[in-house]
């Protein structure tokens, strides 16, 4: 089974958490992404078993929300030709790459800014003018939500940017926070698709949400929308925000759950007999390349998890504790070991200092492997960013914590004070990615040497 070399020491294990790292973000790239999904034969596109006769088509648009889009929309540019009358995609700053005949704008995230507005503008400009005879095709990733923002009248940029300042420091899981955006928004929560009927609407997506849930990738623009504005109230008063946000989105969100708003568009909505939306990569398959990279490296693999989900330091010392046990009686697998879970943590900000929801996560597991011998637990966006850092996550061993306080840096205090990101740049601990062109949600693992 195992190659010889496999996880000898806490270095071995690192170089070798590098190279499963790369096999996973190259097996969730856009391009073998799509390649995998979307074939294009004479005049027919296919997609996976759907068919499309482009014949038949006059006009193919193509519009696109995520940091994923760009790359989506040159691959799309090669594979269709002429065959694209025009398009528009927004992605996140520094995600943009060149394009010949479908526009790319960049925005903010993962708060929005004008430059979002105006794409999403723009976007529905385009989609508005589809007819029957003509396809719209829809270019969904992570960050999407973020980079798709057209508040409803009433509220203003500043409103929305306030309200997801607060729902990201708070503690609430994605899809909660998208069910409060989609209720302020003229694009989220299948509302593109309503503007884009009767064209032909195919979206083509990258999830970067645990379990995958279509309503809840980029807000679902394309997908009818479960989710009321007593829902979003509810979220709202879990969480105590219901007095942090601003008044103009308290009181749309009240009158919404009185029934005095038009809802979301639901599955009963006949704007949705011309969609079809297909998953074309996620974090399942960048997972699933990382174990067999493993594989490949002479580690013995388990898949914890894809579904993912909690408080960024309850489930750093959660991971941490599968690694002491795998130590200690070779539970749940034998050394030497790579153990894979996706997901997307969550962080409710307490304190003042920097960092992510990934670095926040392996800080907490390295107070909890501290002096452990052949352990490596690493967590990393797979967009390459995590929270306002230029760092993606982070990995530690067993000796981080030593080397923190050799350094005069307490971890507990920098874990207290959210500011993961100070103790681990100061040890190197630091993965840096830059963009990466993608964005699946996040990966952790944790390697066991052998003893």
């Amino acid at each position: 089974m195992t190659t010889g070399r496999a996880g000898q020491d806490e270095s071995v294990l690192r170089a070798d958490l590098d190279e499963v790292i790369q096999a996973a973000l190259a097996a969730v790239a856009p391009e073998p992404c799509l390649r995998r999904a979307v074939r294009f034969d004479g005049d027919i596109l296919r997609v996976r078993e759907e068919r499309i006769d482009l014949s038949q088509i006059e006009r193919t648009v193509v519009v696109g929300m995520g940091k994923a889009s760009a790359r989506m929309a040159a691959y799309l540019e090669d594979l269709l030709g002429s065959r694209i009358s025009e398009g528009l995609v927004v992605t996140a700053t520094g995600y943009a790459v060149p394009t010949k005949r479908v526009t790319v704008v960049e925005g903010a995230h993962p708060v929005p800014d004008a430059r979002c507005v105006a794409a999403a503008k723009g976007i529905l400009d385009l989609v508005d003018g589809a007819d029957e005879n003509d396809l719209v095709i829809v270019l969904i990733s992570g960050g999407g939500s973020a980079l798709l923002t057209l508040p409803v009248p009433g509220i203003e940029l500043a409103d929305v940017i306030s309200t997801n300042r607060i729902l990201l420091r708070s503690g609430a899981t994605i899809e909660q926070i998208n069910t409060v955006r989609k209720h302020l928004s003229q694009v989220k929560g299948g509302q593109l698709a309503q503007r884009a009927f009767p064209a032909q609407t195919l979206a083509l997506v990258l999830s970067d949400v645990p379990g995958d849930s279509l309503t809840a990738i980029a807000s679902g623009p394309t997908v009818a929308d479960p989710t009321t504005f007593q829902q979003a109230e509810r979220i709202l008063h879990r969480y105590r925000l219901w007095d942090k946000v601003p008044e103009s989105v308290r009181r749309r969100i009240r009158t919404g759950a009185r029934g005095e708003l038009a809802e979301t568009p639901k599955p009963a909505s006949g704007s949705f007999k011309r969609v079809k939306t297909t998953i074309i990569g996620s974090g399942s398959v960048a997972a699933q390349a990382a174990l067999e990279r493993g594989m490949s490296l002479g580690y013995r693999t388990l898949l914890l998890t894809t579904t993912l989900e909690g408080e960024a330091r309850v489930v750093g010392s959660t991971l941490a504790a599968v690694a002491r046990e795998a130590v200690a009686s070779g539970r749940p697998v034998e050394p030497p070991a790579l153990i894979v879970a996706a997901g997307e943590t969550t962080v409710t900000v307490r304190g003042k200092g920097k960092g992510g929801r990934n670095q926040e996560l392996v800080l907490s597991a390295a107070l909890e492997i501290e002096e452990v011998p052949r352990v490596v637990i690493g967590s990393l966006g797979t967009d390459g960013r995590d929270g306002p850092t230029d760092a993606a996550g982070a990995a530690v061993d067993g000796g981080a914590v030593r080397r923190m306080r050799d350094l005069g840096i307490s971890p507990e205090d920098c874990l207290a004070q959210n500011d993961a990101y100070r103790a681990l740049a100061a040890t190197g601990d630091l993965i840096v990615t830059g963009p990466t062109g993608t964005n699946v949600a996040d990966l952790c693992f944790v390697m066991v040497g052998e003893g």
